[in-house]
């Protein structure tokens, strides 16, 4: 697996203006909250019939287009516009620039229930120019720094781009291959996550845990780039059962593997730890029911709530909640309630992934309590991480 290095911090001016757009985690991380309380409540009334979803994706489309590329890319867009700083010691945008980018993530969001008295063109223009535009801003301080292998996250950013592109093309009327670009968009993420995770998960644990090492075998961080990276490739050029299937069990047991090597007995004594484990053990779920779906086991959308739901969810509400602590000068301990929330969370995962296999004919119920629990959790966030955000570090530092 290639490892994000970290360079030494180098001397930086405090920016000016609101303290929310000091630093990318801050507009990025509280909309990305709010919007996942929002999408899903939306998406709940939808789902039962209360009124229809904007056209322009088609209903299920909107619900899974916004959950990735709106939610979750907000979660990759503060992250990395915070990360370039502690990796380069360069500051990426912020200010006006970083209020402009948000901006374009919100018009996004937005301009699909604009789609009356919008050109379907605008809509995709507006919502494929943000990930670029993230892309753009995050490079110059990366071409900067000394580690190279720290680019991955350009090119990264734009095949994410391609993924979205994807989906426009059907909504456009021009080809048939929005499926192709949301799960395109889906293993790329996991694929980012593996790479982020192989890094910080390892690194926490051995901070916390006095006298733990996490075990790394090189070989299978090679076998997992290599699985997840076919794994998208097939789903861009032609999504192939077989190998499909097969490089989703070869994943699994790679992150079976690395989960495994981090692993000790002392982090159930840490919330805001174990989510992060819990949260990789849902990818491993995910992908080992990704190829029984393609054996004909079980259902594509099972398999897909399991990496959605559980492994993104955890994973970034875990990370929300640490790295927010952490770049706010605070202690690295989460509150009660938010060690609840990680239970809650999983739970939702369960409710959605093996409630319908369980009781198939309480479908609509067991998404609703899933749901339930998803915007329970995000809205206890937002009430406690609403003030971490919108306030000054509270050691006086820049950011």
């Amino acid at each position: 697996m290639l490892k994000v290095h970290s360079e030494p911090p180098k001397p930086e001016l405090k920016p000016a203006g609101s303290v929310i757009l000091a630093l990318g985690f801050r507009p990025f991380f509280l909309s990305a909250a709010l919007s996942a309380l929002i999408l899903m409540l939306i998406w709940l009334g939808a789902w039962s019939g209360a009124y229809p979803l904007p056209t322009y994706y088609g209903t299920i489309g909107w619900h899974s287009h916004e959950m990735l590329f709106g939610y979750t890319f907000a979660i990759i867009a503060g992250f990395l516009l915070t990360a370039v700083r502690n990796w380069t010691g360069i500051t990426p945008p912020t200010g006006t620039p970083l209020g402009l980018l948000f901006l374009l993530w919100l018009a996004g969001r937005v301009a699909p229930f604009l789609s009356d008295i919008i050109p379907a063109g605008l809509i995709a223009a507006i919502d494929l120019a943000f990930i670029p535009a993230v892309a753009l801003a995050i490079q110059p301080a990366l071409w900067k720094g000394q580690q190279k292998v720290n680019r991955i996250f350009v090119p990264l950013l734009l095949v994410m781009a391609v993924a979205n592109l994807y989906v426009h093309l059907q909504a456009l009327g021009v080809t048939d291959s929005a499926i192709r670009g949301t799960d395109a968009m889906l293993y790329l993420v996991a694929f980012l996550i593996t790479l982020l995770g192989g890094r910080v998960i390892p690194f926490f644990t051995e901070a916390v845990i006095p006298g733990h090492h996490s075990k790394r075998n090189s070989q299978v961080e090679l076998a997992t780039v290599i699985s997840l990276g076919g794994l998208i490739t097939v789903q861009f050029i032609y999504p192939t059962a077989w190998l499909s299937g097969a490089l989703a069990f070869v994943v699994a047991v790679t992150q079976i593997t690395r989960v495994v090597g981090w692993y000790s007995r002392k982090i159930w004594q840490i919330p805001i730890l174990w989510v992060l484990f819990s949260g990789m053990s849902w990818l491993i779920i995910g992908f080992t029911l990704t190829g029984l779906a393609y054996l004909g086991y079980t259902g594509f959308n099972l398999a897909k709530h399991a990496i959605t739901v559980g492994g993104i969810g955890a994973l970034t509400y875990g990370m929300m909640a640490r790295v927010a602590l952490g770049h706010t000068g605070r202690e690295i301990q989460s509150h009660p309630l938010i060690n609840g929330c990680f239970v809650l969370l999983n739970i939702a995962a369960l409710c959605r992934v093996f409630g319908p296999m369980l009781l198939p004919q309480q479908y609509t119920l067991w998404i609703h309590i899933s749901g339930g629990l998803w915007v329970v959790s995000f809205l206890l966030f937002s009430a406690l991480y609403i003030p971490i955000l919108t306030k000054p570090r509270i050691d006086g530092k820049a950011g």
